[in-house]
């Protein structure tokens, strides 16, 4: 019982730590409980949780104070925090994101959905050991950790790729797509005046490895939410918005693991900017014209061209001119008009 996995519950009302604690039992680990942040500091002395339920509206010391410790504190930053708290408006599950936590889901809550959150939250912590374990290991000659460390980059890109497939409403077929179609526009940006200078060759190699990494995040978002074919709630836009920054922090914490240089830096700049807007209307901070890195400017345009060019349930692929008098319709809002105009006359070459 050594390697069960503990999971603490904090919550000052009882019914929910009962409840909460059945549902841990249930999944096979092993739930430790505190009723408030100040017991919760005590136990944490002796037991390091694999995660950590946590509420918000407690004495003495609420939910997000409780966590802005826990994280600011080297030897609990890496545990994940799962905030479940009745308090569901935009700002406090924001407020939530931002000391911390990797996960926010209101009361009332679904026992089947808290598990699954509990599930994919441990496995990324899993992720995250094994390469630390990985790095631990490494052979003693020079020569051989490099080897090593090559490999592990690869693994990484193997992992990370399966699970933003497996969490995401596209298929692989889009993902190749995306990868493949970066790669083109960004030779075709090497040959153009204005671009020619900021695009290498070890750009160009680069977006193709990190392009599909852009929706990892979406393996924390519910996919009640991901799968809707109407209209998001407000609330449910802004959740849907995390996605961005928590795949971003899941990239940095691969990062962290090793020298990934390149390819990790152009990961979590395409992870956590590819949805801002040319005109800064866009998310998560707002950036606006070339304050935007140019490889979340390539991933945002070429992922709005292949989701065009794509069959969905509810619609036939537009074709080529279609795609673009759409897309054409946000030029100077959504992208870059330069770089627009050159992905409209190399269209032909890409798959």
């Amino acid at each position: 019982m050594s390697d069960q996995k503990k999971i603490l519950i904090v919550d000052d009302v009882e019914a929910n730590r009962f409840v909460l604690r059945n549902i841990i039992s249930d999944m096979g680990y092993l739930p430790v409980l505190a009723e408030n942040g100040i017991q919760t500091l005590k136990i944490m002395e002796h037991i390091k949780p694999n995660l950590i339920l946590l509420d918000v509206a407690m004495p003495q010391m609420d939910g997000f104070e409780l966590c802005g410790i826990l994280k600011n504190d080297p030897l609990t930053r890496e545990i994940p925090v799962i905030f479940i708290s009745a308090f569901d408006s935009p700002d406090d599950i924001t407020k939530g994101f931002s000391v911390g936590g990797e996960d926010y889901i209101t009361k009332p809550f679904i026992h089947e959905v808290v598990q699954a959150r509990i599930a994919v939250h441990l496995k990324i912590a899993d992720m995250n050991n094994d390469l630390q374990n990985a790095n631990r290991k490494l052979a003693l000659s020079v020569q051989q950790q490099l080897k090593q460390m090559e490999q592990e980059k690869k693994n990484v890109l193997y992992a990370l790729g399966r699970v933003a497939r497996e969490n995401s409403s596209y298929d692989v077929k889009h993902m190749e797509r995306l990868q493949y179609n970066s790669r083109i526009l960004s030779q075709a940006m090497q040959l153009s005046p204005g671009f020619e200078s900021v695009i290498s060759d070890l750009f160009v190699e680069t977006i193709e490895l990190a392009a599909p990494l852009c929706d990892i995040g979406n393996v924390a978002i519910p996919s009640a939410i991901l799968q809707k074919k109407g209209s998001l709630t407000l609330l449910e836009q802004k959740v849907m918005e995390t996605h961005t920054t928590i795949g971003a922090k899941i990239l940095r914490d691969v990062q962290e693991q090793g020298d990934y240089n390149d390819f990790v830096d152009m990961s979590i700049e395409i992870a956590n900017y590819h949805h801002e807007n040319w005109d800064g209307s866009g998310y998560p901070e707002g950036l606006k014209k070339d304050g935007i890195p140019l490889s979340a400017q390539i991933v945002s345009l070429v992922g709005a061209y292949c989701s065009l060019t794509e069959e969905r349930l509810y619609r036939r692929a537009f074709n080529d001119n279609q795609a673009f008098e759409i897309l054409g319709a946000e030029k100077d809002i959504k992208f870059n008009p330069e770089l627009f105009d050159i992905c409209r006359k190399i269209s032909t070459q890409f798959i």
